[in-house]
């Protein structure tokens, strides 16, 4: 038996995760516990947490690994410096104090850390590191179904590698090509996720979601196209890439990108955060989606010419691309794909710990397809009777407690079918950026004005942020274009043709508001304006309460889906305890809020 901790931090989305003889016992984020989004900190509580569901301390532990390797990344960021020297300066003397005070001497500052959660005994502590991108192939690899595999990571930057491709066998990953910073596929959509006014490591999707209001048929659009590929990036036959550093200032400088070059290039200034979105936003945004996925699809080529293998497994951050992963699929350049649902770096704490227990120790895998490993990502804390009536004490909580969870969920179920949004809060927290049915929000997705409710009312954010359908898995077919099985959205198939809409021939010239209003399918509130929708598929044994959910309101409304969002507000982590979920539920428009088996209601009048 071997205890292993995994742990990621000091960058941006910081984790933890135990796994005991192989086995994926509890992964959480520190945002969860800190509500600090994509925090960096060292993930004290997340470790606290993974401890204690694993009914372990510290000195049970047969290693601690980090997922990063400090000095190498220090040797990158050296290297880089003296490579555009003079340039960069400032940046230097700006960050090597931080590195030189904290990151270079990583072990002991992961030592201190530990010790703030329990005196173990330090001589006898194996302290590890995995590196940056083994940890993200690690991640994916092991929890798959594959005997082996292909394996590719796409991301920013680990030390020195951008994106790897490699060959998993067995208990062992190979790298077989990697690419090397500054050329990156991740920093070049990260670049743009800048320049269109959004958050870099954290509002990437956003730039996926608002690509579909791009026209792809304007010369606009495919002029962008043009002027990224011809200035800006040179994409090889192979998928490497090339960036034009006149553009950019990430290796030396405080940011993203050069900006005037940026400016005359599009002839559009930088928008800043907040500000109103126009055409010219949306088609290059259309653009550097198209630019991706021709990237990404051409790495898929190369790693199947390189491997001949059947099977293909992602990671890192670019993996959490759903329009992307679709193409891939529907490609079928691979008979089959599977996706580390936690892809970015919280998920390399898991990736590192899974290295170190096949890698380091030998241990042989033992496959059965019949199991996810991943446990639907159910993999965080859940919180009983007692944390609920201690909420309940303390903010005088109007509720309402069921025996029977069936005439809980039958209930819920009609509210939902009659316009209302519910909060539904269960069992063991989702590890990784999505709710899977145990900290979401519920809708009804057939409602017309639900998008626009759900994004103006309850999360507080832009207006155009698609919302994912969920579905029971034996009737998914029925309504998406869907391939196979889909449990963590990480695929966005489109929404069946019969089910669709017919769209006016104006529609491309309507005004991005008009396009965001008008019904597009039957589904109207999860149906994105190229008719995707990024499909959760539930199965009885993943999730049997929602699945019960999904069912009873098939049974009120004739369609097994709801809409289902991420539990939180706009730049706040997903809530994690029963009061995070409470304080939600009463500074926003949720009308109902569902924890466990407790109904809750904002007056009494209601309840009554």
């Amino acid at each position: 038996m071997k205890n292993i901790l995994g742990i990621s931090a000091f960058y941006h989305d910081s984790a933890a995760c135990i796994i005991i003889s192989g086995e994926i016992v509890a992964c959480a984020q520190e945002e969860r516990f800190n509500r600090c989004k994509n925090t960096s900190e060292f993930p004290e509580n997340a470790i606290k947490y993974c401890l204690e569901e694993a009914g372990l301390v510290l000195n049970d532990l047969d290693a601690v690994v980090f997922y990063d390797k400090p000095f190498l990344k220090f040797e990158r960021l050296l290297q880089t410096y003296y490579s555009f020297a003079p340039k960069g300066l400032s940046s230097f003397l700006k960050s090597i104090p931080i590195w030189l005070d904290e990151k270079l001497f990583l072990k002991n500052k992961i030592r201190k850390g530990l010790k703030k959660i329990d005196n173990y005994d330090s001589k006898k502590m194996t302290l590890l590191f995995s590196g940056h991108h083994l940890s993200h192939a690690a991640s994916s690899f092991y929890p798959s179904p594959f005997k082996t595999a292909a394996i590719l990571t796409i991301d920013g930057v680990g030390e020195w590698s951008t994106s790897t491709m490699s060959i998993g066998s067995e208990n062992k990953i190979k790298v077989i090509k990697e690419m090397h910073f500054p050329h990156s596929v991740g920093l070049l959509y990260s670049a743009f996720t800048y320049y269109l006014g959004f958050k870099v490591n954290s509002d990437e999707y956003k730039i996926m979601g608002l690509a579909p209001f791009g026209d792809i048929s304007s010369n606009t659009t495919q002029d962008y196209i043009s002027k990224i590929k011809s200035e800006i990036v040179s994409i090889k036959n192979d998928g490497s890439i090339w960036l034009n550093q006149d553009y950019f200032e990430y290796t030396t400088g405080l940011k993203m990108i050069k900006i005037r070059k940026w400016e005359r290039l599009f002839d559009l200034n930088k928008r800043s955060q907040g500000t109103t979105l126009n055409q010219q936003h949306c088609n290059i945004a259309l653009a550097i989606q198209q630019v991706t996925e021709e990237i990404v699809i051409k790495m898929a080529i190369e790693i199947k010419k390189l491997t001949q293998l059947d099977n293909l497994c992602l990671a890192g951050g670019v993996a959490l691309n759903c329009k992307i992963n679709t193409k891939l699929l529907e490609l079928d350049i691979f008979k089959e794909i599977y996706i580390q649902p936690a892809a970015g770096d919280a998920g390399g704490a898991l990736g590192a710990a899974l290295a170190v227990f096949y890698m380091y120790y030998n241990n042989a895998r033992n496959l059965n397809i019949e199991e996810d490993p991943m446990k639907g990502t159910y993999l965080g804390p859940k919180f009983g009777d007692k944390d609920i009536m201690k909420l309940n004490r303390a903010e005088k909580t109007v509720f309402k407690r069921y025996d029977d969870v069936t005439v809980l969920i039958k209930q819920i179920a009609l509210e939902i079918s009659k316009g209302k949004i519910v909060g539904w809060y269960q069992a063991r927290m989702e590890f990784g950026p999505r709710a899977l049915g145990n900290r979401s929000i519920l809708a009804d997705p057939r409602h017309p004005q639900m998008q626009k409710m759900v994004n103006e009312k309850v999360k507080f954010r832009e207006g155009f942020r698609p919302f994912a359908p969920s579905v029971v898995y034996e009737e998914a077919t029925q309504y998406f274009q869907l391939k196979e099985e889909s449990p963590y959205m990480l695929f966005a198939p489109k929404i069946k043709s019969n089910l669709r809409n017919e769209l006016p021939e104006n529609f491309a010239s309507l005004s991005m508001q008009e396009r965001l209003e008008y019904q597009k399918s039957q589904l109207p509130a999860i149906t994105h304006l190229d008719f995707s929708s990024r499909v959760q598929t539930v199965t009885k044994q993943s999730n049997p309460n929602f699945w019960a959910l999904l069912m009873e309101f098939k049974n009120i409304t004739g369609y097994p889906i709801l809409l289902n969002t991420s539990f939180n507000v706009r730049d706040e982590p997903i809530v994690c305890t029963p009061s995070d979920a409470y304080n939600c539920f009463m500074e926003t428009d949720i009308d109902l809020l569902v924890i466990n088996n407790y109904l809750y209601f904002k007056t009494e009048q209601v309840k009554s």
